[in-house]
């Protein structure tokens, strides 16, 4: 994806970019990589149509916003970060993002947040949006940190938005209305489908994600915390209420899986390995021990009963 804004990365000590960074976006907390005390990057400001905006570029550890930073700086803006190149996982509340090129996350500044990097090269665009109107406007919706999926047709309009606003910086009225009301209009749909599902709690959809995910090797905890939209800790204090892990839950289905499969293993003829792979597991010895740990038998056995 072709970037909003040509990124700079020039190395500077610690120092002079938190101080920037500060005086651009609050009172933020930067974590270099090394041990040099430098970190490659730049923070600029720019108008997009009339949002105050910040480029930031950097190869950091994390960014952070602490409780104590938050009392002396109190947020007065909602952040929507895009992110243009490289990528970052956003933490903020019980909330947990990762974000590649392209995506966009509407930070809410009064809540303690965390940007991590972990060394890689990125460059964002923050547009600085003011907190009471952005209240005004949209309620409640647009604060406690919203993901922007580019799933979502709204995405698509919205980037185009903004790639309007900087090709052609005098349309700024209207274009910055624009992109208001595609705003709205995303956060209206987010209403509108919490209201058609009032049933579904966030660990009916945690449970429907891992059946649905559990014969892929690469789907484990992270990931599903990440589809979810909450961090790891959170979707742990929901599975609390079934007595297990959210990785518990998932190696039982895959040993369900593979246990079904084995029932069937004569008329499919396929090894008892193929049998585990398909089933999520990219260790042998592991799918042996675990499955005569739930089954008090071992996966041949079962085979040769059928």
């Amino acid at each position: 994806m072709q970037s909003l804004i040509t990124p700079v990365h020039r190395p500077l000590p610690v120092e002079i970019l938190q101080a920037d960074l500060r005086k651009v976006c609050g009172a933020f907390d930067l974590e270099p990589m090394g041990r040099d005390g430098t970190v490659a990057g730049d923070v600029a400001t720019r108008r997009i149509g009339f949002f105050e905006t910040a480029v930031v570029g950097l190869d950091a550890r994390h960014v952070s916003r602490s409780v104590r930073s938050i009392r002396q700086d109190p947020g007065e803006h909602l952040f929507l970060l895009i992110q243009d190149e490289g990528h970052c996982r956003i933490e903020q509340g019980e909330k947990m993002a990762a974000l590649a090129a392209g995506d966009m996350f509407l930070v809410d500044s009064t809540l303690p947040s965390a940007f991590v990097y972990d060394g890689v090269r990125s460059s964002q665009v923050s547009l600085h949006m003011p907190r009471e109107e952005m209240l005004h406007r949209f309620g409640a919706e647009c604060t406690g940190g919203v993901a922007i999926s580019r799933d979502d047709p709204l995405w698509i309009a919205m980037r185009a938005v903004l790639t309007k606003m900087l090709a052609e910086p005098g349309a700024t009225t209207q274009l910055g209305e624009a992109f208001f009301c595609l705003m709205g209009a995303y956060l209206q749909g987010m209403r509108t489908q919490e209201k058609a599902r009032p049933a579904e709690t966030l660990l009916s959809r945690a449970l429907v994600m891992i059946d649905r995910n559990c014969a892929d090797s690469g789907f484990g905890p992270s990931e599903l915390a990440r589809r979810l939209n909450v961090s790891e800790r959170m979707l742990q204090r929901h599975f609390q209420a079934l007595g297990e892990t959210p990785g518990h839950r998932l190696l039982s289905r895959r040993l369900e899986l593979a246990h079904a499969h084995l029932g069937s293993h004569a008329q499919g003829g396929q090894g008892i390995a193929g049998i585990a792979f398909d089933a999520g597991f990219n260790d042998l010895s592991y799918f042996y021990r675990e499955f005569r740990k739930k089954y008090g038998i071992t996966p041949g056995a079962v085979a040769h009963c059928h």
